[in-house]
């Protein structure tokens, strides 16, 4: 009986352990989206300045768009992982998992 009590402690450890694996990934993945996002701005704001193309105009809104929408997109993707790890931190220890399709 001891020996099944220690298992699952154990296991609810790992499950744990885990988890906070999957946390820090998910803001990982939110910096990576954060960094390229500051890439293609730092581009449109030195197109103009540092390499003095003609009629950068355009490349330079394409640019400052792209950036606002890998930020949009990995904001959006950040919140809706942290929501999916927080309704199945609750699983932890119940061995009963939901399935469900988004």
């Amino acid at each position: 009986m001891k020996d099944t009590k220690a298992m699952n402690k154990d296991l609810i450890l790992r499950e744990k352990l885990a988890l906070q694996r999957t946390v820090l990934a998910n803001q990982s993945t939110f910096l990576a989206f954060l960094r390229t996002s500051m890439y293609f701005l730092i581009a449109g704001l030195s197109l103009r300045n540092l390499l003095k193309v003609e009629n950068s105009l355009f490349i330079e809104i394409a640019l400052f768009i792209t950036s606002f929408v890998i930020f949009i997109l990995g904001t959006l993707n950040y919140f809706k992982h942290k929501k999916s790890i927080s309704e199945n931190k609750k699983h932890i220890g119940d061995y009963q998992l939901e399935y469900y399709e988004l």
